[in-house]
């Protein structure tokens, strides 16, 4: 029959996607979130990293604060993940109020239907802040350019591609009505060489801190 090799062909191609991303942008993405988050964390705290992947990220926040614990929740959980991960449903975190210093999303929001659910989830375990890297929508084919790096980054790892995008203002709006409150929000973080960076970084990008209000 005809059709076996049309089938493989797309695995073929995503899987090819998929390693070539992972030489060329996951370790300076890994580097550079991680460079920005590491001076907003206290030492000596506790870190959940909710939607963590295999945790290198995390491990490597932890490997430059001190004493910092860390944990990652995730829906399809790893044998080989980096850190202790607990797998989720995605919406309901399993721990109770103020259960963590810092409750941490890393480009987990645009991958939910309604990134208010689990961003208040977040709020409610976290006793210090919610730390949050996300997409924004701030300049002219925003929303086409962040769905083509979403499909490079993720499609080859069967993750749900929503494309679910907010402008800033929408991310503000939201941050105030569950009460969150930014104590430090960075657009400029370095996750592409020059000039690569125009493209797909310029407008599309933040890190935020944001104080919970959690007794």
């Amino acid at each position: 029959m005809s059709n076996g090799p049309d089938q493989q062909q797309p695995s073929r191609i995503l899987r090819t996607v998929g390693n070539a991303h992972g030489r060329l942008v996951h370790t300076r993405r890994v580097q550079a979130i991680a460079q920005a988050v590491t001076p907003l964390v206290r030492p000596h705290a506790a870190l959940l990293d909710i939607g963590c992947g295999d945790g290198t990220l995390a491990a490597r926040i932890a490997a430059q604060v001190e004493g910092l614990s860390v944990t990652g929740l995730e829906i399809m959980t790893r044998p080989d993940s980096a850190i202790p991960v607990t797998s989720f449903d995605g919406e309901h975190i399993p721990l109770d109020d103020n259960a963590v210093d810092y409750a941490m999303m890393i480009d987990v929001l645009h991958h939910t239907d309604d990134p208010t659910i689990l961003l208040r989830e977040a709020a409610r375990v976290a006793r210090v802040a919610v730390i949050l890297k996300d997409h924004r929508m701030e300049r002219p084919l925003a929303r086409l350019t962040l769905r083509f790096m979403d499909w490079v980054g993720n499609k080859p790892h069967g993750v749900t591609l929503p494309y679910n995008y907010w402008p800033e203002k929408r991310w503000r709006e939201t941050w105030k009505q569950l009460g969150l409150h930014p104590q430090h929000f960075a657009t400029q973080l370095g996750l592409y060489p020059r000039p690569a960076n125009w493209i797909f970084e310029k407008g599309l990008h933040f890190i935020a801190l944001l104080q919970t209000t959690n007794p």
